[in-house]
């Protein structure tokens, strides 16, 4: 007989509950663990392409706005003696030149800017001109239709109606007509040009904003610029223009030996994106000269019609300047990545570990390694894949960039990895087991040697990839492989240290030390020796950090460098040419905040050094203090010498003098005194030493000849008043700046030019791309060193079980709870620290080796010689706090769960 059937209440009771929601309910902070950790490195990963993106455009963006329309327009031009061109005539040409953009990239907003010019300006004759040093005004005269538009009429009218023979009417800005004294109603006389004379009549005055980009390439429209004539008697003059009527187009070819049509169109820099470069770069480069051109000359029918523009040249600039700097910025985030895989790992051995008989469990009782893998999937994907998700939304949110997919890509590999690492773990744990094989291990640890050494030789024989080649993979990978090679011989060679430091501390009294170093020694779980794991972890993040901090240092030792061979020296104050600087504001110079030593300098280009071998060649004499002069020279670089070479001889020996390398020879070659003639001055010199160049002049090419300031002042007593001043000892660009202005009466930037080594590497440090370089290195650093952290605290986890069996074992015989925490701390601190330190001399030998490789010039912002500089403290300060962190970690797991973990082994007895 049968029974009754079971209801569907009874059914759905007897059916067994899912495996997620059941192993959910049993473990919930592992699986919230699991998630977070999901959360954080999807997170990373999601935003590191992202924040890449943004800084490649940033810093193409900033390196062409800096570059000004000029640089970033393209510009037509055709020539007035093909054919006059009437003001509709030109708005067609601007028109079909319009049509052609808007592809690949599009107009700046302030609009195309077109017109007429003459190509050469006039001297005007009027008696009544202002001219400065006698020379006359000269005056430039263009057509604008447009400039009604940006302008403002504040007296007169705008030119039109000018009469065949009557003087052409312009219109010039306020400032140039109050600069010239040729208020409205001026008839303007030029100077006669191969035997025809013209007038022009002002019969309108404007304002208008220099600022305004539509004024760029314009010269002189909003006020009288300050010219200078040509050597050899320098003068200064006035140079304005002015503007013209439709009407009076054919009068500008007369006045500037021919005229030229013009249209500059500006490129809106503003929405140009890093990733769309080479279709920009093709359409602008047909534009230049390819089939956009040609299209161009047989649509408006001017032949002569020629496009112009120096953006080719940017664009290449730009991404070179991009692509040196991505295998430097890409070893922060690479080392990320690696100690994020290494967590990974990490965790899926802790899981495997903690789960490792109820996975036999399963299998012994007929659930197959397939399945059981299946069911870890989806238990893991219930935890991860929420928690991805929600990161790489984040991370797009937070981050917005009109690129998504290496971003995606990156969040998709990381969330994979996160999903599978458990499974394949305990896919491995329920493997048939293979007997140890020492030899395989050796095999693979040779291996990974042979790939560091192959990958430090080719790097030191080629350098890093030329500009243009991208991102070497070989210079990325280098240092991690040194790290990761370092890790393997630290974790054969810990366990012998530390045995050696046990054995030592087993013939002192007390257990502590003895047990804890034993272990440390032995591994944890029936393991022969440590893991690797959290080894190869803390030596990434050490390793990363102090190869980039070594980078970011030699950066800014380097800027600083070639910022004192720019300035020669900390600061310094250039009279005008010919001029000598007043001495109160070589005194006030000198007392300034931040000035070690003044040295004030006169330097003379009218010398002449009459050698019989050489004949006389024409030298640059420097005269200047020699103590205050080594001590500039030391500072800047170039030009170190001995000052006791320049001690001078008795009453009628020559001067001593040194000597640039390329006039030692004439000096070499003779053994008696040479003379030495400046301006109408002469004296005797010898060669007291070679210099390579001198700090008080602009490059070292010239021959140069330094004498001291007391011998010199008796001979050429106009040395005695300098006109220029130098100082070591970092001072502030706006405060030397104010100082002349204020010392002198009517100082003007011309007249006195001033710069500082500090002004010249905040404008160098200012670069975008040099500045996301360096935040992406800080952020990868802290990455790293989170996930050692947390490497370490998962690596206590791991052998928290079975530590807290062995301390409760000693609590019943007598251990008491504090040297329970210090039988951790002997434990779980050798490695650590043995990690970090052991970090330390690998970074330190990533420097040396892949040092001389590493070409700085791009994040310097100047040409520098290649290589880093090795310096020990910014790598020990890395490891030291590293270790210190680490060090709190351990001590703070201790503390809290030491006790815990001792008093619930107590209460459930061993069961081990």
């Amino acid at each position: 007989m049968t029974g009754p059937a079971p209801t569907a209440g009874e059914r759905r009771r007897s059916r067994p509950a899912p495996w997620v929601r059941t192993r959910l309910r049993a473990a919930p902070l592992a699986a919230l663990l699991a998630a977070a950790l999901a959360f954080v490195a999807v997170l990373l990963a999601a935003a590191l392409p992202r924040a890449v993106d943004r800084s490649a455009d940033h810093a193409l963006r900033s390196h062409l706005h800096e570059r000004g329309p000029s640089e970033t327009s393209l510009t037509a031009v055709a020539s007035a003696r093909y054919g006059q061109l009437t003001p509709a005539d030109m708005d067609s040409v601007l028109a079909e030149l319009r049509a052609r953009t808007g592809g690949a990239f599009r107009l700046d907003p302030s609009g195309p800017v077109h017109g007429v010019r003459a190509l050469q300006g006039r001297s005007l004759a009027n008696p009544g001109l202002d001219r400065p040093e006698g020379v006359a005004p000269r005056l430039s005269l263009l057509h604008l239709p447009g400039i009604a538009a940006h302008t403002r009429l504040v007296a007169g009218r705008w030119p039109e109606g000018g009469a065949p023979g009557a003087p052409v009417p312009v219109a010039l800005s306020r400032k140039a007509s109050e600069t010239l004294r040729a208020p409205l109603g001026t008839v303007l006389e030029s100077v006669a040009d191969l035997g025809v004379s013209d007038r022009a009549e002002v019969v309108g005055l404007y304002d208008a904003d220099p600022a305004d980009a539509y004024w760029t390439d314009l010269p002189c429209l909003t006020k009288a610029c300050e010219n200078v004539t040509v050597p050899p008697e320098p003068k200064i003059f006035w140079e304005t223009a002015g503007v013209v009527g439709s009407d009076s187009i054919d009068r500008l070819a007369p006045w500037g030996r021919g005229a030229d049509y013009f249209w500059r169109l500006p490129v809106d820099t503003s929405v140009l994106r890093a990733d769309r470069m080479p279709g920009v770069e093709r359409e602008v480069a047909a534009f230049v000269a390819g089939p956009t051109a040609s299209a161009l000359a047989l649509a408006v029918k001017r032949p002569d019609l020629r496009i112009t523009s120096r953006l080719p040249e940017l664009f290449a600039r730009a991404e070179a300047r991009q692509r040196a700097a991505a295998p430097l910025a890409a070893i922060g985030p690479a080392g990320v990545a690696g100690v994020a895989a290494v967590v990974f790992c990490l965790a899926a051995a802790l899981g495997g570990d903690r789960r490792e008989a109820e996975l036999r469990l399963l299998l012994a009782r007929g659930g197959s390694r397939r399945s059981i893998v299946r069911r870890l999937l989806g238990e893991g994907a219930v935890t991860v894949l929420p928690a991805s998700a929600l990161a790489c939304w984040l991370a797009l949110v937070l981050l917005p960039a009109p690129r998504a997919t290496a971003s995606l890509l990156a969040a998709s590999a990381v969330a994979l990895l996160a999903l599978l690492a458990f499974p394949v773990r305990a896919f491995v744990l329920l493997s048939a087991p293979r007997g140890r094989s020492p030899r395989r291990r050796l095999v693979a640890e040779l291996l990974v040697v042979a790939a560091t050494a192959a990958a430090v030789f080719e790097v030191r024989r080629r350098g890093i990839a030329p500009a243009g080649a991208g991102l070497d993979p070989l210079l990325v990978a280098a240092p991690l492989l040194l790290a990761l090679s370092g890790g393997l011989f630290l974790a054969r060679v810990q366990p012998v240290l530390v045995g050696a430091l046990a054995r030592a501390a087993a013939r002192r009294r007390g257990v502590v030390g003895f047990l804890g170093l034993a272990r440390a020694a032995r591994g944890t779980g029936g393991r022969a020796r440590p893991s690797v794991l959290p080894l190869v972890a803390l030596l990434l993040a050490v390793t990363t950090a102090g190869f980039g901090v070594t980078v970011l240092g030699s950066v800014d030792s380097s800027r600083l460098e070639a910022a004192r061979q720019a300035v020669g020296g900390d600061s310094r104050i250039l009279a005008r040419e010919g001029e000598p600087l007043p001495q109160e504001l070589v005194r006030a110079a000198a007392a300034l905040p931040g000035v070690r030593t003044s040295v004030p300098v006169w330097t003379s280009d009218d010398a002449f050094l009459f050698a019989a071998a050489q004949g006389s060649p024409h030298v640059t004499v420097v005269v200047a203090d020699p103590v205050a002069y080594a001590e500039l020279a030391r500072t800047a670089g170039r030009g170190g010498f001995d000052p006791a070479v320049l001690a001078a001889g008795g009453p009628g020996s020559p001067v001593p003098a040194l000597f640039s390398s390329d006039l030692v020879g004439p000096a070499g070659a003779a053994p008696e005194a040479l003379r030495l003639r400046i301006g109408g001055d002469e004296l005797r010199v010898r060669a007291a030493a070679v210099v390579d160049g001198t700090p008080a002049l602009d490059g070292s090419a010239k021959a140069t000849i330094v004498l001291p300031a007391g011998p010199a002042a008796a001979a050429v007593p106009g040395s005695a008043r300098p006109n220029r001043w130098f100082a070591t000892g970092l001072t502030d660009d706006a405060r030397l700046a104010g100082l002349v202005t204020a010392t002198v009466a009517g100082a003007t930037a011309e007249q006195y030019r001033t710069a500082t080594s500090s002004g010249i590497v905040a404008g160098l440090a200012a670069d975008p791309l040099q500045r996301s370089a360096g935040r992406l290195f800080w952020a990868s650093l802290a990455g790293a060193a989170g996930f050692a952290l947390l490497a370490v605290l998962l690596t206590l986890v791991r052998a928290a079980p079975e530590r807290a069996a062995l301390l409760a074992r000693l609590r019943t015989m007598g251990l008491r709870p504090r040297q329970g925490v210090a039988l951790i701390l002997a434990e779980a601190l050798p490695q650590a620290l043995a990690a970090s330190f052991g970090g330390a001399l690998v970074a330190l030998a990533a420097v040396a080796l892949l040092g001389p490789a590493v070409d700085l010039s791009t994040l310097v912002g100047s040409p520098v010689p290649t290589g880093l500089r090795p310096d020990v403290w910014p790598v020990l300060s890395q490891s030291l706090g590293l270790a210190g962190l680490v060090s709190a970690v351990v001590l703070a797991e201790a503390a809290i769960s030491g006790r815990r973990q001792i008093t619930t082994e107590l209460r459930a007895g061993d069961q081990r």
